[in-house]
């Protein structure tokens, strides 16, 4: 009976690991969700810094009275570069997270399976006590 008790609850080492990736699993979401919105914003941002410097330069090139309006071009210009430069930084860090969400979803059902096929695990419903 005792040997059966054993096979019935996982190691714990297994339940950490369980533990970790069910609280790991909805943080990585959470924060690809929050980065892909960011992401989204850094591209309305940096068209929006092109179409001020295109509106800049026009005005400039129509004006009759000469406004030096070079270094203002260029401050937007270094602003959409580091625009450009962060969203590169932000890019690199969802596909990690992409990577590490895929990696999590494929490590809980490799766990899941390996529970199933030992007799350890039987799906209830929440209803049944």
């Amino acid at each position: 009976m005792a040997a059966l008790a054993v096979v019935e609850t996982p190691s714990g080492k297994d339940a950490i690991a369980e533990g970790l990736l069910g609280l790991l699993k909805p943080a990585v979401q959470q924060l690809d969700l929050h980065v892909h919105s960011v992401r989204e914003s850094q591209v309305e941002l940096r068209e929006h810094i092109d179409n001020l410097a295109t509106e800049l330069c026009r005005i400039n090139e129509h004006q009759k009275v000469v406004l030096d309006l070079d270094p203002y071009v260029k401050k937007l210009l270094n602003a959409r570069r580091r625009v450009v430069l962060v969203n590169n930084i932000l890019q690199n860090a969802q596909e990690r997270l992409r990577r590490l969400n895929h990696n999590v979803a494929k490590e809980t059902a490799r766990r899941k399976t390996m529970l199933e096929t030992s007799g350890a695990f039987t799906p209830r419903s929440p209803s049944k006590p």
